[in-house]
């Protein structure tokens, strides 16, 4: 007969689980939901943009500055980890403010917590938009990631490209390693594999885990539970351009420069031989 279990064995247990969860919740935590990438309207100009330290449009400083760690904007506590200590007052403002993150431009608070743990886990450090290649300085929006491939995306560029992201780079759904039909595709690759080949010798698979691609490592999903297509629509804000990168209208004002000088030339000719005459 195994022991019996003390209630405080069981409220440690509950204690060690509800920190696992907790810990699992932080790491999964979606970009949207992060203070550094929260709404912001601008006090001056009254333009909607990021968290920021300086108005991205006018570079005004914000009246409420909030932190991008812990998303506070009112320091209450009178004794804690603050740097700069402040027992009896509750500050706000620059009286709060610690530092800028370099990765995300905001606020972050004078909390030691928050300015020794927020640099090195920043949520926005690689956030690069996969489309326009614009990084958190570039542009004045908000950084999304992409629900099919998991890739950072801008604010003008999400909706475009997550309408365009289930598709696959390919004539079929074969297996690119061989003949058979692709039940698993990365989104990521724009590649179909089959139940042999998405699998590697020697390497260690979680249990009850989706397997990762061969190529890049990103989670694998079942293609019939996803309403792929092999067609590609190129569509939205980066499709207007030729192969050379060039827009139409910048072909069409070269072709009218090219064929200007002969008609001017024709012109005084035609204007000569009338004074001649």
């Amino acid at each position: 007969m195994p022991k019996k279990k003390t209630g405080q064995r069981k409220k440690a247990e509950k204690q060690k689980a509800r920190l696992k969860t907790i810990r699992t919740a932080n790491e999964n935590r979606n970009v949207a939901d992060s203070p550094c990438n929260s709404i912001m309207e601008c006090d001056k100009c009254k333009k909607t943009q990021k968290n920021r330290a300086f108005c991205y449009f006018c570079q005004a400083i914000q009246r409420l500055p909030q932190c991008a760690q812990c998303g506070k904007v009112k320091c209450m506590l009178k004794t804690g980890d603050c740097v700069v200590k402040h027992t009896g007052v509750y500050t706000t403002g620059m009286s709060m403010v610690g530092a800028i993150c370099d990765h995300c431009e905001a606020w972050v608070c004078h909390g030691r917590k928050c300015l020794s743990t927020h640099a090195c886990s920043c949520p926005l450090m690689d956030a690069v938009c996969t489309e326009c290649e614009r990084t958190v300085w570039e542009h004045g929006g908000r950084i999304f990631r992409c629900s099919f491939c998991s890739n950072f995306l801008c604010e003008d560029d999400q909706f475009e490209h997550q309408a365009s992201c289930q598709v696959l780079e390919a004539d079929s759904y074969k297996c690119q390693s061989c003949n058979r039909l692709g039940q698993y595709s990365c989104l990521r690759c724009k590649t179909c594999y089959c139940d042999e080949h998405v699998r590697r010798k020697g390497f260690k698979y979680e249990k009850n885990k989706p397997a990762p691609c061969p190529r890049c490592g990103f989670e694998t999903s079942i293609t019939k539970d996803l309403s792929m297509s092999t067609r590609l629509h190129k569509f939205g804000r980066q499709g207007g351009q030729d192969d050379d990168g060039s827009h139409a209208e910048d072909n069409e004002e070269e072709y009218d420069d090219e064929y200007a000088p002969e008609n001017d030339d024709q012109s005084e000719e035609e204007s000569e031989d009338d004074e001649v005459q």
